[in-house]
């Protein structure tokens, strides 16, 4: 239970919420869910800062959005959604609660659409927007048309969130950074992983644990938790779960219900074969299933296990068309996202953002590099998580030939409140480790495109990995339109630059 929020209690239905005012509703987050209300007739106002092409976009959906706050927007609403990054001194929302308006969090606005419907929830530290969409795809190649509500567009529909069928299953991304995961009250619950994160919300690993507990704990009657035995913290889970008479079915390369065999990585593509165990529903033992996915990364193949029994066991969906589903995934805006291509770089940008993140991305990313240079431009998340997970940051960030580093994106931290912590730490502990990989530091977020330039200026063929959950997603379309109007060999300005791919 937060303390602004009680995710253990009940939610009404969409319908009975009556004209919903969403704040911040330019958000990623909570603009899905808007959508979500305006599919089921629900009228829907809203507000944010500053205007923004997704505030247009409500707009054309039949939205009536404002730029600003001001408790005058709140019209005649009966129900305040909210995002936890807006601060109870907002002015909208101090007025909803002095007023007696029920005030939802997003999660559980996302609640109030699952009534009468599956859900599969998908929680963890590391993977679950790339498997929340894994398993959306899986599902709409069998035939389910479901909903989902993402943390980032799918490739495929260019959206983070879309209704489907009125009573057909729902997707969703189950965040735990604050404790909403707990509202969900899933048919699937789905956890990719157990690992210390958010430590500026729970504490501790003890609290990070016990919350994945109680989140099990909301799994619906005669539901089923999928997780993984290989992360220690979800095998305890998994433990913990059947203990707690949970139906459970998990996988990995041992000891698992489903085994992994010859997970690879090579090139833009990862791949390995399932082994089903006994007892598995809806899959007979013995069943072999080879996966090919169109994404580089071991974890990929686990992320996409983890989709398929969702789907298969958890859900009854047929096996065939649920792997082609897979195979065919599109993608996920900002994981492992091709940006661009100009005279031997490439450019990937992705959102990874903690320590275990990074370091499968890096690895997935020497594989897509090939012989290649691997170049990595990183840009730290939270002054907390730098200087508490320093060392996993630089274990992880090592494995590339050159790491240009970007300072701390704050978020909802102050400096002030982290004095000494900087990217500089990351910097030393690179210098200072065995791979000794290349390090330039920035000052700034537009240093950082110059700075990258200057390092291809060699002409070495590269691949270029923008990371991490801030604004460095906009340093590789600068870095590109850079490269297209010099020639990396020289430095020198060109009159016709080859057209990048995308």
């Amino acid at each position: 239970m937060s303390g602004r929020f009680d995710f253990t209690a009940d939610v009404p239905r969409a319908e009975e919420l009556g004209q919903v005012h969403v704040i911040a509703i330019g958000g990623s987050g909570v603009s899905g869910v808007a959508l979500m209300f305006l599919s089921r007739g629900v009228e829907v106002s809203g507000s944010d800062q500053r205007d923004s092409p997704t505030l247009r976009a409500l707009e054309r959906a039949g939205a009536r959005v404002h730029v600003g706050h001001d408790p005058a927007h709140l019209g005649a609403a009966r129900t305040v959604v909210v995002s936890g990054a807006v601060h109870e001194d907002n002015p909208e929302l101090a007025a909803a609660r002095a007023a007696g308006l029920t005030v939802l969090h997003r999660a559980q606005g996302i609640a109030a659409f699952l009534h009468g419907r599956a859900a599969v929830a998908v929680a963890g530290a590391n993977g679950k927007t790339t498997t929340s969409a894994l398993t959306t795809a899986a599902l709409q190649a069998a035939g389910a048309d479901p909903g989902y509500v993402l943390g980032a567009p799918l490739a495929s529909s260019g959206v983070s969130a879309a209704p489907g069928a009125p009573e057909g299953p729902v997707v969703v991304e189950a965040d735990e950074s604050d404790g909403s995961f707990l509202t969900y009250r899933p048919q699937v619950a789905v956890v990719t992983n157990v690992q210390p994160d958010h430590l500026d919300f729970y504490g501790d690993v003890e609290a990070v644990e016990a919350a994945y507990r109680d989140f099990v704990g909301t799994i619906a009657p005669g539901g089923l938790l999928v997780t993984t035995v290989d992360d220690p913290g979800a095998a305890r889970l998994a433990r913990h779960a059947r203990e707690a008479g949970v139906r459970v079915l998990t996988w990995g390369t041992e000891g698992a219900d489903v085994l992994l065999r010859d997970v690879r990585s090579e090139g833009m593509t990862a791949s390995g074969t399932l082994v089903v165990g006994q007892g598995v529903p809806s899959l007979p033992e013995g069943t072999t299933v080879d996966l090919r996915l169109p994404a580089p990364g071991e974890h990929t193949v686990h992320n996409a296990t983890a989709a398929l029994l969702a789907a298969t066991a958890g859900l009854g969906l047929p096996l065939d068309a649920t792997v082609d589903g897979l195979e065919r995934f599109a993608g996920v805006h900002r994981r492992f996202e091709r940006v661009g291509a100009v005279d031997g770089v490439e450019v990937v940008d992705d959102y990874a953002h903690n320590a275990p993140k990074v370091t499968a991305l890096v690895r997935a990313a020497r594989s897509a590099a090939a012989g290649r240079r691997l170049v990595v431009a990183f840009q730290p998340h939270l002054f907390s998580r730098t200087r508490d997970f320093a060392p996993g940051f630089v274990e992880g960030l090592a494995q590339a030939d050159v790491v240009v580093l970007l300072p701390v994106y704050a978020a909802r931290e102050r400096q002030e409140d982290h004095p000494g912590v900087t990217s500089a730490l990351l910097a030393a502990g690179l210098r200072g480790h065995a791979a000794a990989p290349r390090v330039v530091e920035v000052d700034s977020l537009d240093a950082a495109a110059p700075a990258l330039a200057a390092v291809l200026a060699d002409g070495v063929e590269s691949l270029v990995v923008t990371v991490g959950a801030g604004d460095v997603t906009g340093v590789g379309p600068a870095l590109l339109e850079r490269l297209r109007g010099q020639d990396p060999a020289t430095g020198e300005s060109r009159q016709h630059a080859p057209e990048g791919m995308s």
